[in-house]
């Protein structure tokens, strides 16, 4: 044994089979510090990048000529493709070089949202936010698992709400951006800013470092993964909060123009800015508290998405039907706060109830599902407004959220059930002592 390893061992013991111990002075070490920051600066670009679209519906509606339902499918193709894409993508960062895949994934959709922006006709734009979708799929199930594998267990949905805040407040000035732009410039210079934009942290990517990880002859096979019942009703789950929140998103603009009186821009700003303050706080809150609700309850951290969802609902139907603008601001302040809860707590489950060499992978088959079915939403809302009532279709994306969180107290009974680690995978999480070593002496020494 060398020094480093016996000085990582007598100073910081070893609490799981392939934790990380933090410094005791500080919650991240440096390597995690600068790894959050560019991989959160990277989700920040990237959901720019998807959400730029939404507040240019009403010019692409224009300029092109096309039915609610058309242009809902902007947003369902690029999730169709992701999903397609998003199990490759995960098979491969479980056995390759995360930082390169997520360095190329970057740099595609860049390209592809610069193609976007330079579409002639409304089945060009269409092919070309499919191709944003694989772009997306390359980086995102390498990143999370790259943050899961750099961080402790106790920690890690705070980590990963941290990557998140960089998802929300990419959303935000994605919101913000088009709005401007889309009034000032028109909708193709908004394409072009976001896609210009991803190319210097895609190729920042390549500097990050790989923890140390498992054998990759111990990666876990897909069938493995759905033998486990507590990571199919996640899944299950998850279509359903898509289906939801990507409908809200897409047509929440174009709702608040055309039923509550906003103008484009002020629309746009007006809901950016209050999910910039609620989404982030919500995400940020949700970390900590999933984390410290973890270490009293295994299912602490589906219980807090749980909730948070349940609570998030009667406010959506407020904002919906309420005619005062301060009151449909007001509605979507709070629910967006409590939705937010979602996104770090889910990766952390996922990666808690599944292997080190299979966290890319439970990644790429939850966002097949979730991207690939959850997607129709806004298609789905789309088709409802032309037939009959966009407010309605906006009613409906809220039930199937509600019935979505009452698909996670499933999650619960199994965990209570099976435990956090299903004997199902029991041959895979064999501890590696030598690779959680050498994992803890190279963060410990700020490599």
């Amino acid at each position: 044994m060398d020094a480093t390893a016996f000085h990582v061992m007598t100073r910081q013991p070893p609490r799981g089979s392939h934790d990380f111990m933090p410094s005791p002075k500080m919650p991240f070490t440096y390597e995690q510090a600068r790894l959050l920051a560019v991989l959160s600066l990277i989700n920040f670009v990237n959901f720019a990048d998807r959400q730029v679209l939404n507040p240019l519906v009403p010019l692409l509606r224009q300029h092109f000529n096309v039915t609610d339902a058309q242009l809902g499918s902007l947003q369902w193709i690029l999730l169709v493709v992701l999903a397609l894409a998003s199990i490759p993508s995960g098979w491969l960062a479980d056995r390759f070089n995360e930082p390169k895949i997520i360095c190329v994934g970057v740099l595609f959709w860049s390209l592809a949202a610069i193609a976007s922006g330079l579409a002639p006709t409304f089945a060009f734009l269409f092919v070309a936010r499919g191709l944003v979708g694989i772009g997306e799929a390359a980086y995102a199930p390498a990143a999370q698992s790259l943050i899961s594998d750099s961080f402790s267990r106790e920690s890690r949905a705070t980590a990963q709400s941290i990557f998140a805040a960089g998802m929300i407040l990419g959303g935000v000035s994605g919101l913000a951006l088009g709005g401007i732009m889309g009034e000032r410039h028109g909708w193709q210079h908004a394409f072009f800013v976001v896609g210009i934009l991803g190319v210097i942290p895609g190729l920042t990517a390549l500097k990050l470092k790989e923890p140390q990880r498992r054998p990759r002859s111990e990666v876990v096979p897909i069938v493995q993964l759905l033998r486990v019942p507590a990571f199919v009703a996640m899944i299950v789950a998850g279509i359903c909060v898509t289906f939801s929140s990507v409908s809200f998103v897409t047509w929440g603009i174009d709702y608040a123009k055309t039923y509550k009186d906003f103008s484009t821009k002020e629309a746009s700003l007006s809901l950016a800015v209050i999910a910039l303050f609620s989404s982030v706080l919500g995400a940020i809150s949700a970390g900590y508290l999933a984390d410290r609700l973890q270490k009293k309850l295994s299912y602490g951290r589906v219980l807090i998405m749980a909730f948070a969802f349940l609570a998030a609902a009667p406010f959506l139907l407020l904002a919906i039907q309420a005619d005062d603008k301060r009151v449909v601001l007001a509605g979507f302040f709070v629910s967006m706060f409590f939705m937010s809860w979602y996104h770090g707590p889910t990766t952390a489950v996922i990666h808690d109830l599944t292997p080190q060499r299979a966290h890319a992978t439970a990644i790429g088959v939850y966002m097949f599902a979730t991207q690939i079915l959850g997607g129709f939403g806004p298609l789905f809302i789309g088709k409802i407004s032309d037939m009959s009532d966009l407010q309605i279709g906006l009613q409906a994306a809220t039930a199937v959220m509600v019935f979505g969180a009452l698909l996670l107290l499933v999650v619960i009974y199994f965990i209570r059930r099976d435990g956090l680690h299903h004997p199902h995978l029991a041959q895979f999480r064999a501890e590696d002592e030598a690779a959680a070593i050498a994992k803890r002496a190279q963060y410990s020494s700020g490599i």
